[in-house]
């Protein structure tokens, strides 16, 4: 895997995978585009939401919608490390059960999640859920 960034103008950058997708990225606190640190925790809502949704499809659960929304601290001083991030889980779905919605969030986080997992090696994961009935 690869990709590259370059600089814009400014604190304006421009990533490119080898996909060949293409993301801005903002310096300056995300006035322009996301910063790289919401990327980080964007990263890891987007590989874990990948497991849920895969995960409860596997388990012929009728998933209608999931949507996961970060939170994180990070250190007052330089650098400003994430400390403590939570990741809640919002699936929307007709009759799913409890059970293995709980266990595949947990899972993805403890067992599947890249993004989640090398994170956890320094930050302070947790997660929770909630079920919408469609």
């Amino acid at each position: 895997m690869q990709s590259r960034v370059k600089w814009v103008e400014n604190m304006t950058f421009v990533g490119q995978s080898s996909s060949g997708h293409s993301i801005v990225l903002d310096g300056n606190g995300g006035d322009k585009a996301p910063s790289p640190m919401e990327l980080v925790l964007m990263a890891a809502g987007g590989c874990s939401s990948v497991d849920v949704v895969s995960g409860l499809q596997d388990l012929q659960q009728q998933i209608t919608g999931c949507e996961v929304q970060i939170s994180a601290e990070r250190r007052e001083q330089a650098p400003r490390l994430f400390t403590a991030a939570t990741l809640h889980f919002v699936v929307t779905g007709h009759d799913l059960n409890d059970d293995k919605v709980s266990q595949v969030v947990a899972d993805s986080l403890e067992k599947y999640c890249s993004v989640c997992l090398m994170l956890g090696k320094g930050v302070e994961l947790s997660h929770s859920y909630e079920i919408v009935m469609a």
